[in-house]
């Protein structure tokens, strides 16, 4: 979780902690710890999806089926990060890193960035969390049946996968994830 670790080291702030949401995010790191850590949080989140997708297509390439566990291990590591109590981020720059990876072979990132502007800026939804659910929620509607159309299943399942944790993570408030404090007996 690079976007809690990196604030620690460089500005001792607990992005959790100082967060009403408590999400260990790039966007709280932008706005609680300045522009320059934000990006470098966002970069390495997003290199965190990237580098094991791109180097698993250089390899074995995305045609097969179960490339979709390749797509999805990076995004599900990062929602439910073994490293951080299985509390992780909600995910959205770890899913652009590895839609990204798939670039220029496959421009599915695209599809998700237009929606993801076209929510922010034409159709303006202002809640940070209601964008991003109905942005994923879109791009799995759209990119799901085109990439089953151009016969890519694998890339479909993978990028439902990735939608569908990404939702979840924003649906769930983390404070879901806390454990509840059981009330005293009398």
């Amino acid at each position: 979780m690079f976007s809690r670790i990196i604030p620690k080291l460089i500005c001792n702030t607990d992005i959790s902690s100082v967060s009403p949401d408590g999400n260990p995010g790039a966007a709280n790191v932008f706005k609680y710890c300045g522009i320059k850590v934000g990006i470098t949080c966002l970069f390495l989140d997003m290199l965190k999806g990237f580098l094991p997708v791109y180097t698993a297509q250089k390899i074995f390439g995305y045609d097969d089926f179960l490339f979709f566990l390749v797509i999805t291990a990076p995004v599900l590591g990062h929602a439910v990060s073994p490293y951080d109590k299985n509390k992780g981020g909600k995910c959205i720059a770890t899913s652009f890193g590895v839609l990204l990876a798939l670039f220029p072979a496959n421009k599915i990132s695209l599809v998700l960035a237009a929606i993801y502007i076209f929510f922010s800026v034409i159709v303006k939804i202002d809640s940070h969390r209601i964008r991003s659910i109905v942005t994923f929620s879109v791009f799995s509607a759209v990119s799901c049946p085109l990439l089953i159309y151009i016969h890519k299943p694998g890339l479909a399942l993978g990028c439902f996968a990735v939608s569908a944790i990404t939702v979840i993570k924003h649906i769930k408030p983390t404070e879901a994830f806390q454990p509840q404090q059981v009330p005293e007996q009398f």
